[in-house]
C-alpha cells in the first residue's frame, strides 16, 4: 500500500529537535504554560507564500447598495477608515457590484502584519451592517479569493469564474480566442 504525502506543510519541521511542551498550566488554572521563545518573524513579515511587495492582505467591505442605510454607512465607514488610517490604501468608493463582487464595496491595502491585524480588530467592532472579505495576495487570485479568504459578518458567493481564467492563465498570459 502507497504512503500519501499530506496535502499541507508540516508546521513541526523547525522543532523538530525541540525540547516536548509543558502540560503545566499558568496561574489562572485554564491556559498552558508556553516557555519564553524567540519572537516570531510574522509580527513583522508576511509568511510566504503572501507576496508582500506591493500590499499583502487587500479588505473588501461590502454592503447591500440599494438599502439606503447600508449604503449611508458604508460611505461614512470609508471616510472614516480614510481619517484614521491614513497610511493604508484606499480605493474609490462603489455603489455597483465590480468584479467578481456581488454587491457595492470599497476596497483598502494593508502592507504589514501589524496593520492587517489592527484593521480587523478595527473592523470587527466598527463594520456595522457591511461584510468584509479579507483575504492574502499570493499571486493565486483565485485561491487567494477563496481558500485563503476569511470573511467578517455574513460572506457573499463571489463570481470567480473571472478569478479562474486570471489563475489558470495568470494575468499577463494569452488567452485563447473564446468562441460565440
Amino acid at each position: 500500500m502507497a504512503t500519501q504525502t499530506a496535502p499541507y506543510a508540516d508546521l513541526l519541521s523547525a522543532y523538530k529537535d525541540a525540547e516536548t511542551l509543558p502540560e503545566t498550566f499558568n496561574a489562572d488554572g485554564k491556559s498552558l504554560y508556553n516557555p519564553p521563545g524567540p519572537r516570531s518573524s510574522a509580527y513583522d513579515e508576511f509568511p510566504a507564500p503572501i507576496d508582500s511587495s506591493n500590499n499583502g492582505f487587500d479588505f473588501h467591505i461590502y454592503y447591500m447598495q440599494a438599502i439606503d442605510s447600508q449604503k449611508e454607512y458604508a460611505r461614512a465607514l470609508h471616510e472614516r477608515i480614510r481619517r484614521e488610517f491614513p497610511e493604508l490604501r484606499i480605493y474609490r468608493f462603489w455603489e455597483k457590484p465590480v468584479g467578481p463582487h456581488p454587491v457595492a464595496m470599497f476596497e483598502v491595502n494593508t502592507f504589514t502584519p501589524h496593520q492587517t491585524g489592527t484593521l480587523i480588530s478595527w473592523l470587527v467592532v466598527h463594520r456595522g451592517p457591511c461584510s468584509v472579505l479579507v483575504h492574502p495576495n499570493t499571486g493565486d487570485s483565485y485561491a487567494d479569493h477563496t481558500e485563503l479568504a476569511t470573511w467578517i459578518g455574513k460572506p457573499w458567493p463571489l463570481h470567480v469564474n473571472i478569478l479562474k481564467r486570471e489563475a489558470r492563465f495568470g494575468p499577463n498570459a494569452q488567452r485563447p480566442a473564446q468562441n460565440g
